[in-house]
Parts: C-alpha cells; sequence; structure tokens
C-alpha cells in the first residue's frame, strides 16, 4: 500500500519535461499544416500539453509548461513568423486568451489530479487501517480463545480438586466405620449376636453407600463425554419408588418415611437410572432431615409426565441457591457431600425429557419435583 501511495503522488520534473517535449512535437507536427488550419487549432492541441504536464508533475508543472506553450503559439502559429512580434489585434487577443485559458486549464487539471491523488491516498489509507483492523480482530479472537481457553483448564482444575476433595471425604467416611467393624470382628471382640448383626447391617449400609457413590462418579463422566443415554422401557414408577425406599430404610432409622403415592401410570425411563435419581434424593433428604423428622414422598399425574416429589423437614434450599445446587461440587451452605448427587440427578431427569426443580416444602423443609415423561404402555 505504501508504494501504491508514493507512486500517485506527483513529480513535477517528469510533469516538465513531459509538457515541453510535447509543446514542441505538436507544434512540429502543425507547422506544415498550419496555412490551412485556424488560429484555434493549435492552440487546443497545446492545450493538451498543458493537460499532460498538470496530470504527470501537478500545478507547478502545468504552471511552467503554460509560458512555454504560450511562446510556442505566439512564435510558430501567429504572423510573422519565428518572431515575438504580433502585428494584428485579433492575434494579441488570441494569444491573450489563449494564455488565460491555458493557466485556467492547467490549474483545474492539478487540482482535479490532487484531489484524485489525495482520494486514492485516502482509499489506500481506509485499506490500510481495515487490514490492521481485521489484524486487531484476528488477534482479539485469538487471545479471547486462549483466554477461554485458560478459563476452561481453570475450571476443570477446581473441578478435579473439588473432586478430588469430596471423592476422598466421601469415600474415607465409610471405608473407615467399615474398616473398624472389620477390625472389631476379626479382633474376637466378645460381641452378642444382636450387636453383631447390627454391626454387619452397618457395613453393609456403608458399602451400599459407596456403591451409590461410584455410581455417580461413572455416570459425572459419562455425562461429562456426552455418552449417558437412557435404556428406556415402560417402568412402573410407585413400584420402583416402594422397592428403593425399602433398600435405603436404613438411612432413616432416627426418620419416619411416608411413602403418599396413588397408583401411577407408567413412565418411559431407564429403571436404573430412575432408581439412582430417587436414591440420590432420599440419601439427600436423610442427610438433612432432623433427628425424629418425618420424610415425605409423593407423587402425581399431569398431561404428559408423572411428577414425583421428596420432602423433608430440614432447613430447606435458600432461593439464590436453589439453581446453583444442581451444578456439579455445589453443595449447598453446611452440606458436607460431594455435591455431583443433585447434578447427576438434573443430568438423569433431563436426559428423559423431564425436568427437576428446589423448592420449600409446607413442612418448611426443601422439596426436590422432579418429572418424567409417560409411558405409552398400560399397566396389566
Amino acid at each position: 500500500m505504501a508504494a501504491g501511495r508514493i507512486a500517485l503522488r506527483p513529480r513535477p520534473l517528469w510533469g516538465c519535461v513531459a509538457g515541453v517535449v510535447l509543446v514542441i512535437g505538436l507544434s512540429a507536427a502543425l507547422v506544415p499544416f498550419r496555412s490551412d488550419i485556424t488560429r484555434a487549432s493549435p492552440a487546443l492541441a497545446l492545450v493538451v500539453a498543458i493537460v499532460v504536464a498538470g496530470l504527470v508533475g501537478g500545478r507547478l508543472a502545468a504552471l511552467v509548461v503554460v509560458p512555454v506553450a504560450v511562446l510556442a503559439y505566439n512564435v510558430v502559429f501567429i504572423p510573422p513568423h519565428w518572431t515575438l512580434t504580433v502585428d494584428a489585434l485579433d492575434d494579441g487577443v488570441a494569444l491573450t486568451v489563449f494564455g488565460l485559458v491555458a493557466v485556467v486549464v492547467g490549474s483545474l487539471v492539478a487540482r482535479e489530479g490532487e484531489r484524485r491523488q489525495s482520494a486514492e491516498e485516502r482509499a489506500a489509507e481506509l485499506q490500510m487501517l481495515n487490514a490492521e483492523l481485521q489484524k486487531v480482530h484476528h488477534e482479539r479472537e485469538r487471545l479471547g480463545e486462549e483466554a477461554m481457553r485458560a478459563t476452561v483448564l481453570e475450571r476443570i482444575d477446581e473441578q478435579r480438586s473439588a473432586l478430588l476433595r469430596s471423592v476422598s471425604h466421601d469415600l474415607r467416611t465409610p471405608l473407615a466405620t467399615v474398616r473398624a467393624v472389620v477390625s472389631d470382628l476379626l479382633g474376637g471382640a466378645p460381641y452378642d449376636d444382636a450387636t453383631r448383626s447390627e454391626l454387619l447391617g452397618l457395613v453393609a449400609d456403608e458399602v451400599e453407600r459407596l456403591d451409590r457413590l461410584v455410581a455417580n462418579l461413572l455416570n459425572l463422566s459419562r455425562i461429562e463425554a456426552g455418552a449417558l443415554r437412557p435404556d428406556r422401557q415402560a417402568v412402573v414408577i410407585d413400584e420402583l419408588l416402594a422397592h428403593t425406599v425399602k433398600r435405603l430404610d436404613r438411612l432413616f432409622v432416627h426418620r419416619r418415611v411416608q411413602l403418599e403415592v396413588p397408583p401411577l401410570p407408567m413412565v418411559d425411563g431407564d429403571y436404573t437410572q430412575l432408581d439412582q435419581v430417587v436414591s440420590n434424593l432420599l440419601e439427600n433428604a436423610a442427610r438433612h432431615a432432623p433427628r425424629g423428622s418425618t420424610v415425605r414422598i409423593g407423587g402425581r399425574e399431569t398431561d404428559e409426565h408423572v411428577e414425583i416429589w421428596v420432602d423433608d423437614e430440614g432447613p430447606g434450599v435458600a432461593p439464590f441457591e436453589r439453581r446453583r445446587i444442581f451444578e456439579p461440587f455445589s453443595a449447598g451452605d453446611g452440606s458436607s457431600s460431594s455435591g455431583i448427587g443433585l447434578a447427576i440427578c438434573k443430568a438423569i431427569v433431563e436426559a428423559h425429557g423431564g425436568s427437576i426443580t428446589a423448592e420449600g416444602s409446607p413442612g418448611g423443609g426443601a422439596r426436590f419435583r422432579f418429572s418424567v415423561p409417560k409411558s405409552h404402555a398400560r399397566r396389566d
């Protein structure tokens, strides 16, 4: 662009040379015909030389060539020829008019050339600015992408750290319990049958808890890989709820569980994944419900879905946390959980085409409500 802009600048010396050469050449070419042509013809021809000088060399070159052209017009084409003498008044007027016209035309051509040059320079500058803006835009995009990658990597590192912290905590607690019980039993501690049975039941509970944690971690990895796909079938949801409550009954040793679910139509879903949703919600309720309180499980049929909810009488969930707690590793205030159970619930429910929310329960605690599509199959 810079080279093109330099090439457009006027070159006065070359303009003067071109104008003078044209004046001499045109004059020489028209000498044999001067007796057969009017005074206007050579004047017009010499104006062309001034125009060329103005285009090539600008205003200065045009003004330099003007007296040369006037001199050539006087000497070559106005009698008496080859002298500076002007005998006739008409010839003097013609010479004067030619001089004035030559100055005006040369100035106009030079000014127009300067305008054209200025316009081309501005166009070149705009092109350069546009190219610079494009470079800046691409650089900003590159920096933005790098910043985004850095943010994503930082977020991944934070999630990994949170995962390690939460998993180490969630693993150590049940493992410590299992280790203590097994050590006592292997050490031959004198327990009666009832105590031994209770301890073995405690080990079974902790193993079940570990199994739920591992299942959550496996599903979390599937979610991050985009590979969480429900194996859909017709599921009798009220039977699934009853079976899950019975399987987790030891979580509610010091609490009551009321299953307030009427007969519901079957749902279109993955039995194992829906069982995990209900298990995570019940474990969450057992974790936050006070001793002696009641955890209630309800359900109802809507036009296209079946809704299930789990109520507890715990501290509840603050309104500003009701969305955040469904994000991975975002456990509520005061919670000792890993913060992935509710995120797993949300991913599974949405993979089924439903939704899950946290709200206040009528008893003052928290209510977790989720919906799944109804199945077109009929119950027997």
